[in-house]
């Protein structure tokens, strides 16, 4: 593998790390300090990957400019009582087109992911999301993409590719391997009834801000369904990341965004992890920087908390739970080890979806299927593959 469009961490980042608690992230973590010696990777499990490019993100100038105040504060931060296996890669330097940014963001992805490390990109547009995942077509997988958002992005399809249109791209360019698509947090007035109406149509998933705000728990399933994971920094509320220019006074809370972060970590599926439109232009007292970090430790954390019990171990560690209901019969299973539910969809052996058949859900959602109601989460996901 090819490393040279890599930027090593400058210098002067390198020391501020050196000068840090010998138990900080700064002095634990794997940090790319010279072209004449690229960290080995045998061991690590997690990779940040900075990307200075921000030719794409709309009304966002000063995105993907600078990465140092944030890589500060993730170095002053200190670990949990987890396996330090993290490394800093540096930054993707922007091309001399904005292809060659996407393309370079492409093949290292597709190298972490087929060699097991999880990315974490931070900063540059939120349309690195679609060039994230371009880099599962060596995979031969479908995907599902959960976006983090006050809007769909969805543009046209004869838009061109940046931050408000990617996910047009995702859905209409080939090959199509996206199964499923969920945004977590849209504010309604931010995007058109028929965008609404278009994701209803294909099946795909969004849940409202008012609702995530009455009850982040709902998210965790959402989230442990997914292979990617983007979240727009715009979608928090600009009191609490005041470094995007596209943010506004309602969004989530720092405290909401980390918990997500945890989420996303924990779930045994996610393999990618993207926090764009970061602008350190606008970031009073380098709040943002901060509340990134604390984001990025979140996810690092929940990674190393994964309880590993997607159910295709062996069938004692899981309690199965049979429920008639109208013409179907519904089957859940309650993993012994986290007390996490999922729900079984009967498809046949040669269907391409297979992976999708069983889908994580709540306890609430078997109450909802034992008083003869069916879930919507297992409505709109059986459409989907029959």
């Amino acid at each position: 593998m090819n490393f040279d469009y890599l930027k090593p961490v400058d210098n002067t980042l390198v020391a501020y790390a050196s000068m840090q608690n010998d138990s900080s992230f700064g002095q634990c973590i794997k940090i790319y300090a010279n072209k004449d010696n690229f960290p080995d990777l045998t061991t690590t499990k997690i990779a940040i990957i900075g990307v200075l490019e921000g030719r794409g993100a709309v009304d966002n100038n000063g995105t993907g400019t600078n990465l140092s105040e944030l890589r500060k504060e993730l170095y002053k931060l200190y670990p949990g009582n987890w396996p330090i296996n993290v490394a800093d890669l540096g930054d993707i330097q922007q091309g001399n087109t904005i292809e060659d940014t996407y393309f370079a963001v492409n093949t290292l992805v597709s190298y972490l992911i087929k060699n097991k490390i999880i990315p974490i990109i931070i900063g540059g547009g939120q349309e690195l999301t679609y060039a994230n995942y371009r880099a599962y077509d060596t995979l031969e997988q479908t995907v599902n993409i959960v976006a983090v958002d006050s809007k769909f992005d969805l543009g046209s399809i004869e838009d061109d590719l940046n931050s408000q249109s990617y996910l047009s791209k995702v859905v209409m360019n080939p090959p199509n391997n996206l199964f499923n698509f969920c945004n977590i947090g849209y504010q309604t007035y931010f995007n058109s009834q028929e965008e609404i109406d278009l994701l209803e149509s294909l099946y795909f998933d969004a849940v409202r801000l008012g609702e995530v705000l009455n009850e982040i728990q709902i998210v965790e399933p959402i989230l442990r369904d997914a292979d990617i994971v983007s979240i727009d920094m715009s979608s928090i509320k600009n009191a609490d990341a005041p470094g995007n220019k596209n943010a506004c006074p309602n969004g989530l809370s720092g405290v909401d965004i980390c918990a997500i972060a945890r989420y996303a970590g924990i779930s045994d599926k996610v393999s990618s992890f993207g926090i764009y439109e970061y602008n350190p232009i606008l970031d009073t007292k380098n709040q943002t920087a901060q509340l990134i970090s604390q984001m990025i430790w979140y996810f690092i954390e929940g990674v190393n908390f994964r309880a590993n019990d997607y159910p295709f171990g062996l069938k004692d560690q899981y309690k199965k739970f049979i429920v008639p209901i109208e013409d179907e019969v519904l089957n859940f299973y309650k993993s012994h080890k986290s007390g996490r539910w999922w729900m079984e969809i009967e498809i046949s052996n040669n269907n391409k979806f297979k992976r999708h058949a069983l889908i994580p859900c709540t306890y609430q959602d078997y109450i909802s299927a034992s008083n003869q109601e069916i879930p919507e989460r297992w409505m709109q996901t059986f459409k989907k593959l029959n």
